[in-house]
């Protein structure tokens, strides 16, 4: 059986994080005089009152992710969001009070962040979220940065929680495992190889993009709405950021689209990320014991996923060939 951190254990981490914040925020000159934790899932979010600057500190990470490769990211991260803030895109900036590097203490390495007020009375409206991610890819086309081919799917993470979880039949049955296996070997080639990706689905340029779902990380602030977490920016298919987000969403990015003069989303290529996403989703259950509510996540996304078309509709002999339902 799976064994899971205890409540002690969360808040261990949870406080070890948030001290880590504090001495390194200090080590920079800011004045915290006291700590207020803002959001503690896959991250520790917390502000370092009185400095109107917030810290994030991932906590919830594969085995495979050290701390080189999750810095790499996050000065990725970093350096998209001020590039987009000097375009006058409405995001979360980077702190102007610290250098704009992650920074490392106690195990940990975190980001730090203009801090925003939010407008705590706005609901999610996702129709006007989907329409407006549009409206950032077409801020991103002109990124000059160098960006990683679909490093939001992680294809080393995929790799290992499929790995893991053949010891934990606990949280994957054997079949929904032996099926997601069987689709990674047709669908990985086309995340590892930008070349692979391009021979499947001629025709679908790449740009740089948010990387995770930016219609459900757009921050309400007192004076607009913001694009935030950009921690999987990456270089891919418009069509990664709308991945299992349904027709309606999809409707309305499209309308975003069309007004911005940019491609509508490909339903083959939807086909694809929506597959991968899903394996990525399932993945994930291997880092329950780390965050034991992940399983209420995924577990409802597994009945609907066995009735989808094995991996998206790709041809399984014929992993860089188009769907066989393409036009």
């Amino acid at each position: 059986m799976t064994t899971y951190l205890t409540r002690s254990d969360l808040a261990r981490r949870t406080a070890a994080a948030v001290d880590a914040a504090v001495g390194a925020g200090r080590d920079l000159g800011l004045a915290v005089t006291e700590a207020r934790v803002l959001h503690d899932l896959f991250s520790v979010v917390v502000h370092l009152a009185p400095a109107p600057v917030v810290a994030r500190i991932p906590v919830v990470l594969p085995e495979s992710a050290g701390l080189d490769a999750l810095a790499h990211r996050q000065q990725a991260e970093l350096d998209v969001t001020r590039w987009l803030a000097d375009q006058g895109v409405p995001v979360l900036p980077p702190s102007p009070l610290v250098p704009r590097k992650p920074v490392r203490r106690n195990g940990f390495s975190m980001t730090f962040w203009q801090l925003v007020a939010e407008d705590r009375s706005k609901e999610p409206d996702y129709a006007a979220n989907a329409e407006s991610t549009a409206d950032l890819h077409a801020a991103l086309r002109d990124y000059p940065g160098q960006l990683s081919f679909l490093s939001a799917a992680e294809p080393e993470f995929i790799t290992e929680g499929l790995a893991l979880l053949g010891d934990q039949p606990d949280l994957l049955d054997p079949a929904d495992l032996d099926r997601a296996r069987h689709e990674w070997r047709v669908l990985e080639p086309l995340v590892r190889s930008r070349t692979a990706f391009e021979q499947a689905f001629p025709g679908i340029d790449l740009q740089p993009i948010h990387g995770d779902s930016p219609p459900a990380n757009i921050f309400a602030g007192v004076d607009g709405d913001r694009y935030a977490d950009f921690e999987l920016v990456t270089l891919g298919p418009v069509e990664w950021d709308l991945a299992a987000l349904g027709p309606d969403l999809e409707a309305a990015y499209n309308r975003g689209a069309q007004r911005n003069g940019l491609r509508e989303l490909r339903a083959d290529v939807l086909g694809f990320v929506n597959a991968v996403g899903m394996l990525r989703g399932i993945a994930f259950l291997a880092l329950a014991p780390q965050m034991p509510a992940i399983v209420e996540y995924v577990t409802p996304t597994l009945e609907p996923w066995r009735g989808t078309p094995f991996a998206g509709g790709l041809t399984p002999g014929n992993p860089v060939g188009r769907r066989r339902d393409a036009d």
